[in-house]
């Protein structure tokens, strides 16, 4: 029997996380959960982000079947991990720690510069899982960059502005706090549709982290050590480029027309039908 993989964000940024894991396990099942009626969740408590994360969690594998669990969401991965990983008995991932970890593989110098939303920014969360690989972090919060990806400006003058302003004051930050920057992570879902702004904006020889890249790659590596024997007919279907096989659902708790709208802009084909879920207060 094929698995099921569970993608849950808070809006549906993280379609792009679910479709780098499309192109690495095409022959898949896939439910992916975008909690729209209860963003932003960098607005909430520690407390009331670990509830509406475990609820999440807990339809994606209570009611669809899921085997593994990818938190596609920034700021329930900084806040909830732990919480999510005790409501539900799978292999559970986010996405800061395959991000730090690609950003020390990427590092000659050992300073990285991370751009995230507000509430990832405070969280600190990317600057202690660089710390803890040896890495020092200099993150910065970049709030227009989600309005300007929702409002389909992926390759617009203005977008390329504002990512140069970003970057500049980071690198005169980083200036005066005397680093030596060679590795720009990405730490939000919406950023991979401005990878390609980002790469023509940073130093020569300076690599971008995709943090759905890395928390793709991550998955499949925490799948094959925590059951091989369910894996194997995606292996096959992968190897095969069955990508038709691909399976996806869908489920919003708010503004399904929306997430249908937007939705195949960051998951690369049309995401079908959305179906609206409750999953209460």
């Amino acid at each position: 029997m094929t698995p099921t993989i569970g993608v849950f964000d808070s809006g549906f940024g993280g379609l792009t996380v679910l479709r780098a894991l499309v192109e690495r396990l095409p022959g898949a099942r896939y439910a992916f959960l975008g909690d729209t009626a209860r963003l932003p969740y960098g607005s909430k408590s520690r407390r009331t982000i670990a509830r509406y994360a475990v609820q999440s969690a807990q339809f994606l594998v209570a009611e669809q079947g899921a085997a593994f669990l990818v938190i596609a969401c920034n700021t329930a991965s900084a806040l909830a991990l732990d919480a999510i990983q005790d409501a539900v008995p799978v292999p559970v991932l986010g996405v800061i720690e395959p991000g730090a970890a690609a950003a020390r593989d990427a590092s000659h110098t050992g300073d990285v510069l991370v751009i995230a939303t507000e509430a990832t920014v405070h969280s600190h969360a990317y600057s202690g899982a660089c710390k803890a690989r040896g890495l020092r972090a200099l993150e910065k919060a970049c709030p227009l960059l989600v309005p300007l990806v929702e409002e389909g400006w992926t390759d617009h003058p203005v977008t390329k502005q504002v990512i140069e302003i970003y970057l500049n004051e980071l690198r005169a930050e980083a200036a005066v706090q005397g680093l030596e920057p060679d590795t720009l992570v990405l730490g939000c879902t919406h950023y991979p549709l401005l990878r390609r702004l980002f790469e023509a904006a940073v130093r020569p020889g300076a690599k971008v982290i995709d943090s759905a890249e890395s928390a793709a790659k991550a998955a499949v590596d925490l799948f094959n050590a925590s059951s091989e024997a369910l894996l194997r007919p995606l292996q096959r279907s992968t190897n095969a480029g069955s990508a038709s096989q691909t399976v996806i659902k869908c489920f919003a708790t708010d503004s399904v027309e929306k997430f249908e709208r937007l939705g195949s802009r960051f998951l690369g084909r049309p995401v079908g039908r959305v179906e609206l879920v409750d999953l209460g207060g």
